[in-house]
C-alpha cells in the first residue's frame, strides 16, 4: 500500500526554521516526482516546491524561493522541505504529494498533513 506520513512541524518564530519530513512506503522515492503544498486556513490548496529526483531537478514558487530547499534521502525513501526565514505568512498545514507540479492535487497521493505556525 503506497502512503505519506508528515512530520515535523511545529510553532516557531519569525525568523526560524523548521525541517518537514515526508515518509514514502509503497513506492521508490527515487523514482517519482514529488511536491510540497500548504494551505492556510480558509484558503486553497498552493503549491511550495517540487523535486524530480532522477533528473536532479527542483523548482520553488516565488515566495518561499531561497528560503525553502526540497531534497530526497533515497536510503530512507523520505522527502524533506527545510524552511529557513520563517514569515507569519508561512503558517499553514503542509502535504506532500505523489505529484509533480500541477493545477490540481484532488486525484494524487497525499499524506495527513502536518501543521506549521510562525507566530511571535
Amino acid at each position: 500500500e503506497e502512503q505519506l506520513v508528515e512530520s515535523g512541524g511545529g510553532l516557531v518564530q519569525p525568523g526560524g526554521s523548521l525541517r518537514l519530513s515526508c515518509a514514502v512506503s509503497g513506492f521508490a522515492l527515487m523514482d517519482t516526482a514529488m511536491t510540497w503544498v500548504r494551505q492556510a486556513p480558509g484558503k486553497g490548496l498552493e503549491w511550495v516546491s517540487s523535486i524530480i529526483p532522477w533528473a536532479d531537478f527542483t523548482d520553488y514558487d516565488v515566495s518561499v524561493k531561497g528560503r525553502f530547499t526540497v531534497s530526497t534521502d533515497t536510503a530512507k525513501n523520505t522527502l524533506y522541505l527545510q524552511m529557513n526565514s520563517l514569515k507569519t505568512e508561512d503558517t499553514a498545514m503542509y502535504f506532500c504529494v505523489k505529484a509533480g507540479k500541477s493545477d490540481s492535487y484532488a486525484d494524487y497521493l497525499r499524506g495527513q498533513g502536518t501543521q506549521v505556525t510562525v507566530s511571535s
